[in-house]
């Protein structure tokens, strides 16, 4: 109920009700039986030779867990991110306009905009949904070197948000050529995740954003110009453009997506155990260690189900 009450869009609130009418934990539990059939069989064999087990196909199972896994895991990332948000920060020299590009986004005028450079003093955070993504905007002081000591204690605000960030968008102003001060920036969050925002489009253009490598777009956040198409390349550098539909099954929770990758882990161990023909204890190990994994998500625990499940599915032990 807690992640219901807590999202921040339609559609993480989607998401948490999914989880609510316990749809992961119903894709969890078939996935579970699966394994577990396939433990049974195993087990059966090795705890009781002397009765005749009848024999059974395992790889095909296991296979198609496996796919079913893989697809909850690749779903986990996305998930996640329609549950917590992106944290973006907005990067660049003094007076390149990302209090305006942040304003423009937002629709409305949060920051303070002055032809001053040095207006902007501390980071100011503030979410918009983008495809049912909350992105968290963080506002930040140009990160130059200055003789202001407290725009020195900003920019350094600024690089501790950079680091922070999910994602930067570092600003660039097109109508001026690229300045030492700005190669400087890019050095500094060139190994992050980002994109280069040429603003001032209405302006002439006097830059050209060289050497840099990031997915570029222009805009002007006066006239509007190029923001749709900034939109929706954050959306792309997030989840590659992929967004959540209504049905949709994602994972949403970090625990889950840990035991889900444990799980995973291991069920590919059992797997290639049996393709090298290992003993089936050997196998049944990782089985068990995957189904544990399993059980953290869906509250089961493997012994007693695995007993129940042997002697209701072989006579064996009579």
């Amino acid at each position: 109920m807690l992640d219901v009450i807590q999202a921040k869009t339609e559609a993480a609130q989607r998401l948490a009700l999914h989880g609510l009418q316990g749809r992961l934990s119903k894709a969890v539990k078939e996935l579970r039986q699966t394994l577990m059939n396939v433990l049974a069989y195993l087990t059966a064999r090795i705890d009781f030779p002397e009765d005749e087990v009848e024999e059974k196909e395992v790889l095909p199972p296991l296979l198609d867990a496996q796919s079913k896994l893989a697809g909850l895991i690749a779903n986990a990332h996305a998930g996640i991110i329609y549950r917590q948000g992106v944290r973006v920060a907005l990067v660049g020299r003094p007076n390149v306009g990302k209090s305006s590009l942040l304003n423009a986004l937002l629709q409305r005028e949060r920051a303070i905009v002055s032809p001053l450079p040095g207006t902007t003093r501390d980071t100011l955070e503030e979410t918009i949904n983008l495809k049912g993504i909350p992105f968290v905007l963080i506002d930040t002081a140009g990160i130059g070197v200055t003789a202001d000591p407290l725009q020195d204690v900003a920019a350094q605000r600024s690089k501790q948000a950079i680091a922070q960030a999910d994602l930067v968008l570092m600003v660039v102003d097109l109508s001026q050529p690229l300045t030492q001060e700005d190669r400087d920036i890019w050095r500094f969050v060139s190994e992050n995740h980002g994109i280069i925002v040429g603003n001032k489009a209405d302006l002439p253009h006097q830059s050209h954003m060289k050497g840099m490598t990031w997915p570029k777009v222009n805009t002007s956040a006066l006239t509007g110009h190029g923001l749709p198409e900034l939109e929706a390349a954050m959306v792309e550098q997030v989840i590659g453009g992929r967004v959540q539909t209504t049905d949709e099954l994602l994972v949403t929770n970090p625990r889950h997506q840990q035991a889900l990758t444990r799980a995973q882990k291991h069920l590919c161990s059992a797997l290639s155990g049996l393709k090298d023909g290992l003993p089936d204890d050997f196998v049944t190990i990782d089985l068990t260690e995957a189904l544990n994994a399993l059980g953290e998500i869906t509250g089961e625990t493997v012994n007693e189900e695995l007993l129940d499940t042997i002697f209701n599915q072989f006579c064996v032990g009579k």
